[in-house]
């Protein structure tokens, strides 16, 4: 039986626009990233995820945006591009200690950026981001790839997460389970997380992470309660 107090109160924050934590599990990463829905970034939460938080700062991908795109893994474009004389083929992420893959995809800056990493420049690129994702779904191929090309560059400094099909069936990470809960809340399918770090040099302990929320009012949850929610929602 999952503590579906804890998953509901964090549905509530997430459809009011506000942040939650969620740990991910004591034998994957066993760290807990800030979250929050992408269409409710601002300067202020970008701002809180990075001195509060203090890990990368990245933007979900969900499953169909992706398809629809046609958006690679990072280690795609390694592999794809390491049969030439260079270094990628030596760096493809073959031996991550808790997964399979990475899903890291391309990094954007919204085109009225000016650099893309100050607060303003990174809600901007991650709001609008959100807000083109259902714009591309309705599109046919070819308009969607225009409508992208049109809002963003790359490189920049919003990192994507491609999120795997099939949500939380072979893969349990913060991608998946952040993306996982925008869906069940009935948001656009885009979560925007960042790590929470200690001042150890070390991820932000579980128990730290659960005084934080406590003393900020931010509800932490787990992964293995998000799993167990999203089972009970697919049914």
């Amino acid at each position: 039986m999952y503590d579906r107090q804890s998953v509901q109160r964090a549905i509530q924050e997430l459809k009011s626009g506000r942040p939650i934590l969620i740990f991910d599990s004591d034998e994957r990463e066993a760290e807990t990233d800030l979250v929050c829905g992408s269409e409710f970034i601002t300067p202020e939460i970008i701002r809180t995820f990075r001195k509060d938080g203090g890990g990368l700062i990245c933007t979900t991908v969900p499953p169909k945006l992706r398809n629809k795109l046609g958006l690679p893994y990072l280690s795609e474009i390694f592999y794809n591009n390491g049969h030439k004389e260079n270094v990628l083929q030596e760096l493809i992420p073959n031996d991550i200690p808790y997964d399979e893959i990475s899903t890291f995809s391309i990094t954007i800056n919204h085109r009225k950026t000016f650099t893309g990493i100050t607060d303003k420049d990174r809600a901007l690129t991650i709001t609008e981001f959100a807000r083109i994702i259902p714009k591309i779904l309705d599109a046919s191929t070819e308009e969607s790839f225009k409508l992208f090309g049109e809002k963003f560059r790359s490189p920049g400094h919003v990192h994507l997460l491609i999120a795997s099909d099939n949500l939380l069936q072979k893969r349990f990470g913060h991608t998946e389970l952040s993306t996982a809960l925008m869906v069940m809340v009935g948001l656009i399918g885009s979560a925007t997380i960042c790590e929470m770090m200690g001042d150890d040099g070390n991820s932000l302990s579980k128990e730290g992470a659960k005084q934080y929320g406590e003393v900020h009012n931010i509800p932490f949850v787990k992964g293995s309660d998000i799993i167990e929610a999203w089972k009970a929602w697919s049914e």
